[in-house]
């Protein structure tokens, strides 16, 4: 295998993972081999009314150079609106070549839903409050980086943790606005003994720098090889910023294969719902066109 292709696979499955964990049972597997799948897209998960299913295959030279190859099935999906929703699928393709785009696909998709829906019956414009908070939020944690004593900026939460087959999973999230914050964190997380007795203690962050519209990010695999950059691709994809999670994984003694990456994917996933740090699917996109200019925080391993 070239090591254009080798760098290739290793995305789709880092993307393929990342999907599996963000969409739960929505997301189905065709065809592992072939790497065909399928995604049941709603415009509400609790109370349907409108329903689309889009197939998608991956070729080799996705995402580097080709997109997925990609079917829309919906018995109520004809014509115009057909043509225009494969013109807005191939538009967000072209604004980001090179990059993982299945997760805007979907929620593309899932908005327009969501739209067709409420032609029928509007829905209360909660939107512009979420955004309101949302920058709130990043005034607090700027300023919180600013203090002396950023007592905030220490603050983390835990989710439930995750047990499979004697191993135990547990994720961990902390606000972050500057490199010396994540230290400051994990020294903390560390005073637990707890966390400090896991097997491995797997980390990643993501810090946007408003000045020069970059994002400063990291991760650490903490002897489980991968693991890492696999947590750092979900928290790409989902285009969070200005967090740190850490994943602890307790080992219980029977090996768990890929699975431990869904399970350490998984955690992260849930509690960066639970704490409204995932961001609206056009904030994404323009999340993933400025991940062309990421900085590194510090060098580290690619596996």
């Amino acid at each position: 295998m070239a090591e254009g292709d080798a760098g290739s696979d290793q995305r789709q499955n880092e993307e393929i993972e990342a999907m599996a964990a963000i969409y739960g049972e929505e997301w189905c597997v065709i065809d592992d081999c072939a790497k065909i799948f399928c995604i049941r897209i709603s415009d509400d998960i609790d109370d349907p009314k409108w329903t689309l299913c889009l197939q998608v295959m991956l070729p080799n030279e996705y995402p580097g150079t080709a997109p997925p190859i990609y079917q829309l099935n919906a018995p109520w999906l004809k014509g115009q609106e057909r043509v225009d929703l494969s013109n807005s699928l191939e538009e967000i393709y072209i604004q980001n070549i090179g990059e993982s785009i299945l997760y805007l696909w979907v929620e593309k998709i899932r908005d327009v839903l969501i739209q067709k829906s409420q032609m029928t019956e509007p829905g209360p414009d909660v939107k512009k409050k979420t955004e309101e908070e949302d920058v709130e939020c990043e005034d607090d944690l700027i300023l919180a980086c600013q203090t002396e004593n950023p007592v905030k900026a220490l603050d983390f939460d835990i989710s439930e943790s995750q047990p499979d087959r004697r191993s135990t999973f547990q994720a961990h999230l902390a606000p972050v606005v500057c490199p010396k914050q994540v230290k400051m964190v994990l020294a903390r997380l560390y005073e637990n003994k707890k966390i400090a007795s896991a097997t491995h203690n797997i980390y990643a962050y993501r810090i946007y720098c408003e000045d020069k519209q970059t994002f400063l990010q990291d991760c650490e695999d903490d002897g489980e090889t991968a693991a890492g950059g696999r947590l750092l691709h979900l928290m790409e994809i989902l285009n969070v910023r200005n967090v740190l999670v850490v994943v602890s994984r307790w080992y219980g003694g029977i090996l768990l294969g890929p699975d431990r990456f869904k399970h350490i994917n998984n955690c992260a996933r849930n509690i960066l719902v639970e704490k409204n740090y995932t961001s609206s699917p056009e904030e994404s996109s323009k999340g993933l066109g400025k991940n062309k200019k990421v900085k590194k925080d510090k060098k580290r391993s690619d596996h």
